[in-house]
């Protein structure tokens, strides 16, 4: 009997769907429970955990995040307008600064803050710590992939609103501060939160600085568990603290996506 194509196409996804259960299946029944629990899910380990891992571990990773995006989120609007300028050494330096920060490793930019300033400028030091040498770090990274999606979104918005604004007798300064930017800031809004969302991540790189009890951030408070107590279960705590930042973030992400394209 020939099948109709309605009938071949819900034929080949009932059989995707019963493979893909039997895979699950087989690697439940496989899988040694007992010794992924002992490796794992320690209740014991996981209570001596808190409230550390949220009172400190979890604060200073949320404070390190938006301090480093507050930072990323100005320098790269200015890198932005710089990029578009019609000053052509503005269009070179941001331009620069864009391509050699994008194409640096951040833990490597946040070695460089944390010692390198230090030694050339002796006598001064970095506004806030650790915790602005960590800021300063990860934000001029931030910076040159915030810059880039800053300068599409002016980019998006119509040119008819520049030329309306300048026919009102605005200038060009006024003109960009006023109704050009806030347009765009509405377009880059979805990425600018995946690039919190990325930061919220790479803040575990703190560590390079020697962070001590009281500025440690999630991933170096697990490792020092997991170093202590030579059992796995912290990183899984670590992880799942991550996920109640990000899970949400990615949340308001496809919202205002949706919003968006509702929108266009």
């Amino acid at each position: 009997m020939k099948l109709r194509r309605r009938q071949r196409e819900r034929l080949s996804l009932g059989l995707q769907y019963l493979v893909f259960i039997a895979i699950i299946a087989a690697v439940l029944i496989a899988a040694d429970w007992d010794r992924l629990a002992d490796a794992f899910f320690r209740v014991d380990i996981i209570k001596s955990m808190f409230p550390t891992i949220i009172t400190v571990a979890l604060r200073n990773t949320i404070l390190y995040t938006l301090g480093a995006f507050a930072f990323g989120l100005v320098f790269g609007t200015i890198l932005a307008l710089m990029r578009l300028s019609r000053v052509a050494p503005y269009r070179w330096v941001a331009t620069a600064y864009i391509e050699l920060f994008r194409g640096l490793p951040a833990l490597l930019v946040l070695f460089l803050v944390g010692y390198g300033i230090p030694i050339a400028f002796p006598e001064r030091e970095i506004p806030g710590g650790v915790f602005g040498s960590i800021a300063i770090g990860l934000g001029l990274t931030a910076a040159a992939y915030m810059a880039e999606t800053i300068r599409a979104g002016i980019q998006a918005v119509p040119k008819g609103q520049m030329e309306a604004a300048r026919t009102l007798g605005m200038s060009h300064f006024t003109a960009m501060r006023t109704i050009v930017v806030p347009q765009a800031f509405r377009i880059v809004i979805p990425p600018l939160t995946n690039e919190l969302i990325l930061l919220t991540k790479d803040s575990s790189l703190a560590y390079v600085l020697g962070v001590t009890a009281q500025t440690i951030e999630i991933t170096k408070f697990g490792r020092d568990m997991l170093n202590d107590r030579v059992n796995a279960t912290p990183l899984l705590v670590a992880g799942l603290a991550y996920l109640v930042i990000t899970l949400p973030l990615s949340q308001v992400v496809r919202r205002l996506e949706l919003r968006y394209a509702k929108a266009r």
